[in-house]
């Protein structure tokens, strides 16, 4: 009886693998890859049939095999996945902005989840989830021995219900406990806001399929409001897990006349794309600085390689994550699909992100602004002296707007915004 069911077995996995147009032979050559040989299948199905036959309890071929499939491909690299008919309609709403869950992308890292960036106004980014967390415990549950799927499946759930993520953080000594309320994560990608008279600032959380336009509007906001064009614009990709790979494209190409903005390369030729320019600069050549940090990963580097790699922008800011591989959805007859890595990003220069991330060009540690406490001593200045000379130009009210201004500069306690608020202005004065 088990060597029919190994019989059986065998014949489907044979006749699965020739429609796929590969090769079968007793023993594969040394130098063949495309060849599988046969002595593995039957070892796949001797293991298959003790299984069946000697687990603790039964279990239906149709787990066994899809988990089959999930080990497969999760065996690969930390990104291809097979993405079960659920799993495939969540990614799918993920990239139009709308879905359930606590706002964070996250990888798996040595069998724990990690966290890659937070979403910007979600439940993880409301309580204080960070890049590079490491996630032990999902309520009871400990991550060590899940997979990714698993782990995110079980992060998900209805509007208003509770989870108690334990967290390991650099820097702390023990672990942490941070309790989530989960909510419908409607993630609107771009943000916009004037910094300065003459300054604007957009900041991108995720690459969404809209994402292109709403740049574009938001740019055109901001020129509205200034009364005019921008003098200098900071991009925010801090944290930005990425997205869709042409929304990339679309953001960069917004800022940039000409050239090439990312390739990719693969194994097979349709893995093999390239994407270019178009003629027209969104905020007319002026100066940009962009900020990226270690949560900035796969389309937020395409952008900031892009404009790096062509002197359009300062990269400023902390090392990138360094995920630059292309996954390609693939959907199967059942409903369910396969994420599967099928190629590398490289910038125009030709540096591949993988494992590497976009260096800064001006490199800033993780700090953040702190306003002096208030102190009854006041330095001693000219208009203090007695008899000094008047300046009849000076206007109490440009005084008390200067101040506000500076104010509000400071509240915002963002170390790395106002050091590149300060360099835009370093260059405007220089240019003009």
């Amino acid at each position: 009886m088990m060597f029919k069911k190994k019989k059986v077995l065998l014949g489907i996995a044979l006749s699965s693998i020739l429609i796929s147009g590969n090769v079968f032979a007793e023993k594969s050559p040394p130098d063949s890859e495309a060849v599988l040989p046969l002595e593995d299948l039957k070892t796949f199905t001797e293991i298959f049939g003790r299984i069946k036959q000697d687990y603790v309890e039964p279990v239906s071929d149709k787990k066994l095999l899809e988990d089959a499939v999930k080990g497969m491909l999760s065996g690969l690299d930390p990104h291809s996945a097979y993405l079960v008919a659920e799993e495939y309609q969540e990614l799918k709403e993920g990239t139009t902005g709308q879905f359930g869950g606590l706002g964070i992308e996250v990888s798996m890292e040595n069998g724990y989840v990690k966290v890659v960036s937070p979403i910007d106004d979600t439940p993880a980014q409301r309580a204080g989830v960070k890049a590079g967390d490491l996630i032990i415990r999902l309520d009871d549950k400990p991550v060590k021995g899940m997979t990714l799927a698993d782990a995110v499946k079980i992060m998900r759930g209805e509007a208003g219900s509770k989870i108690l993520l334990t967290i390991i953080r650099e820097g702390s000594e023990a672990p942490l406990k941070i309790s989530l309320t989960r909510d419908i994560i409607k993630a609107k990608s771009v943000k916009s806001k004037m910094l300065d008279k003459n300054y604007g600032y957009v900041r991108i959380s995720s690459f969404q399929s809209g994402t292109g336009e709403s740049l574009k509007e938001a740019l055109a906001s901001l020129k509205k409001e200034n009364g005019g064009a921008l003098k200098g614009l900071v991009l925010d990709l801090r944290n930005n897990p990425g997205g869709v790979l042409n929304a990339a494209v679309e953001v960069s190409d917004a800022f940039l006349r000409s050239g090439l903005i990312v390739y990719t390369k693969g194994r097979i030729p349709n893995s093999e794309m390239r994407f270019n320019a178009a003629a027209d600069d969104l905020i007319d050549d002026a100066p940009m600085v962009v900020l990226i940090n270690a949560g900035s990963a796969s389309a937020s580097e395409i952008v900031a390689g892009a404009l790096q790699d062509s002197k359009r922008a300062i990269i400023m800011g902390e090392k990138s994550f360094g995920k630059g591989s292309v996954q390609t959805i693939l959907p199967t007859s059942n409903g369910s699909a396969v994420k599967l890595t099928t190629a590398r990003y490289y910038t125009p220069s030709g540096r591949s992100i993988q494992a590497e991330g976009i260096e800064p060009d001006v490199a800033l540690a993780q700090m953040k602004l702190e306003a002096v406490e208030k102190s009854d001593f006041k330095p001693v200045k000219e208009a203090d002296l007695s008899n000094h000379l008047q300046n009849k130009k000076e206007k109490a009210a440009e005084l008390k707007e200067a101040e506000a201004k500076e104010k509000d500069a400071l509240d915002a306690k963002d170390y790395a915004l106002n050091e590149a608020l300060t360099l835009l202005k370093g260059i405007s004065i220089i240019k003009h």
